[in-house]
């Protein structure tokens, strides 16, 4: 089979993006088009539902069926180029952004983002955290001049909505309820051992993370993060980091 004709064959199966490749015979008689249909709408099914199991809380959100009809309309459009599907659907949440009345509910996309960055957390490299001692025992020394490495899992979202509380209440982490402070709320999403956990940043600890995973030294992150928050709690951020086991190792950051 011809390469021209693989990409027509695939391109018929995500959907409308060609006509029914020609050549195709049946045993059932010289029709083939209805079992083609079968085994497209088999794989198109069958896609939508991989692609449904990654959002659990925002199907919790919008619904089995707007969710559903969603990704169907993304695996149309955007059929997968891999047989691996694991990251399938990575860009889903930006394709939602785009759709015509998902502004009713805009927090949605950022939801989704976040159900990314579990599923990335969770099968990111198992890399073992610096303990508190050896930690300790580095910033003896002093710690100005060098990068923090980051846990591997490590993802930091920023959002204008309250993305923690709304994930945490739609997954089963807290009960629902009314949100009385509908304030932007950044994320920290990491699993350094075994549960992926999500935890709702302080002030400035976006920015001061974030500072790290672009190499910035300690002592440039700390600024980033007094630039961006005046009252930026160093010793708050720094022992929040310790706690959850992020911090893998410290680089020269020059």
């Amino acid at each position: 089979m011809s390469e021209e004709t693989q990409s027509r064959f695939a391109g018929a199966l995500a959907g409308a993006r060609f006509e029914l490749p020609t050549g195709l015979t049946a045993w059932s008689g010289p029709d083939p088009e209805r079992r083609f249909s079968v085994y497209r709408n088999n794989v198109i099914v069958g896609l939508t539902k991989a692609l449904t199991g990654r959002f659990p809380a925002s199907e919790a959100i919008v619904g089995t069926d707007y969710l559903t009809a969603l990704a169907r309309a993304f695996v149309r459009a955007r059929p997968p180029t891999s047989p691996v599907l694991l990251n399938y659907g990575d860009d889903f949440p930006d394709f939602v952004a785009d759709v015509e009345g998902v502004e009713e509910v805009p927090y949605l996309p950022d939801v989704m983002r976040l159900e990314v960055a579990r599923a990335h957390a969770y099968h990111a490299a198992d890399v073992a955290p610096m303990s508190p001692e050896a930690i300790a025992a580095r910033a003896a020394s002093g710690l100005e001049t060098l990068a923090v490495r980051l846990h591997p899992s490590v993802s930091i979202m920023r959002s204008a909505h309250p993305l923690v509380t709304i994930w945490a209440m739609n997954a089963g982490e807290m009960p629902i309820g009314p949100i009385d402070d509908w304030s932007g709320e950044d994320a920290l999403v990491a699993r350094p051992e075994l549960t992926v956990t999500v935890r709702h940043l302080p002030p400035g600890g976006a920015a001061f993370l974030t500072a790290f995973r672009d190499g910035k030294c300690f002592a440039d992150a700390v600024g980033t993060a007094l630039e961006e928050t005046p009252d930026f709690d160093l010793t708050a951020n720094l022992t929040g980091l310790i706690q959850a086991g992020l911090i893998v190792d410290f680089i020269d950051a020059g």
